[in-house]
């Protein structure tokens, strides 16, 4: 049976180093240590010596790879000296916060902890410490590609030419000028029914609206639109785009009942709408197909988007959605004032 952890000895690396050598398995060097295979199989990885300019040098060498662990040990002490930041930076783990975020925003921030790396906080995490509080399991994941929905298969029906996405502005595609938005419809297990989640997201802000529809009938998720949509200045709501999935069939109501434009993306090409596609990624971390959507409340609707847009983003320098859509709306009132 494995022993409780322990950090690996040199004399433990040396032996690893033999057997390696030899071309033993791991798992049998993991049974002659009475060491858990993983931890084997992570020292070699993490340990290994990789040299490009001389690479008959390279391999597993039990004394560079003690160095490397004790560099790496070094690095993350510095949130085990520091209670206060490793607290802070635990409760942005566990908000959804990846380590860069965490990173960028301590350095926005400014004070003793600004030189925080987003490595250091990478480093706790995998260390033993962070290991027994099971930190890893919030870090943001690699998801599989979205399959094609039923909504994204080739229509027969045939959305107006001047719409199409390639007669978008250049202002729009750029993100330089505020009020575009991108919505799609997420879409959960068929046996739950046809309850499904509108995501609406700002492109230049990433400022993210969500809610939810009991079927997908084109015109009640229009009026949603609207009714989330509306009570916005009117150049804060300019534009939206959409796919061509038969939900957004509808789409004139929209310019009727509050003036907004919309455009469409080509058939089969979602990567157009690559910012409503990115946040819904991240939607689902907390909505998984699975999901049974008319038991999620409207209110854990609402608290999962002030957690998406008060989330700091390395592509808005480290702040967040609601803090720049709220510049924009504070610029718009300013002018008309």
């Amino acid at each position: 049976m494995a022993r409780s952890f322990v950090q690996l000895s040199m004399d433990e690396r040396r032996i690893i180093a033999r057997m390696h050598e030899k071309k033993i398995s791991q798992a049998e060097i993991a049974r002659a240590l009475r060491r858990d295979r993983s931890t084997i199989c992570r020292e070699l990885r993490r340990n290994f010596w990789h040299d490009r300019e001389f690479p008959i040098a390279e391999g597993y060498w039990h004394v560079t790879a003690h160095g490397m662990a004790s560099d790496r040990r070094r690095k993350y002490r510095k949130l085990l000296r520091d209670p206060h930041l490793c607290a802070a930076v635990i409760d942005r783990l566990k908000d959804g916060w990846s380590p860069e975020q965490i990173s960028g925003r301590l350095r926005l921030a400014g004070g003793s902890s600004a030189r925080l790396s987003h490595e250091t906080i990478y480093q706790y995490v995998y260390s033993q410490e962070g290991l027994d509080q099971q930190l890893a399991r919030h870090l943001p994941e690699r998801r599989r590609k979205r399959r094609p929905r039923h909504a994204r298969k080739p229509r027969s029906l045939v959305f107006p030419m001047e719409c199409a996405i390639r007669n978008r502005p250049d202002a729009v595609n750029s993100r330089s000028e505020f009020g575009h938005w991108e919505a799609d419809l997420m879409i959960f297990r068929k046996e739950h029914g046809s309850a499904n989640v509108a995501t609406v997201v700002e492109r230049k802000s990433r400022y993210t609206v969500l809610f939810r529809n009991n079927d997908r009938r084109s015109k009640p998720i229009m009026s949603q639109l609207i009714s989330h949509l509306a009570p916005l200045p009117v150049h804060a709501r300019q534009s939206l785009t959409f796919d061509r999935g038969l939900e957004f069939v509808s789409w004139r109501e929209l310019e009727k009942g509050m003036g907004t434009v919309a455009w469409f993306c080509d058939p089969q090409a979602p990567w157009q709408k690559g910012t409503v596609e990115n946040t819904n990624k991240r939607v689902r971390r907390y909505l998984p197909p699975e999901t049974v959507v008319l038991d999620v409340t409207n209110q854990e609707i609402r608290s999962l988007c002030e957690r998406l847009n008060t989330t700091p983003r390395k592509c808005l320098g480290f702040q967040t959605p609601k803090e720049i859509f709220t510049q924009h709306l504070l610029a718009m009132e300013r002018q008309i004032i």
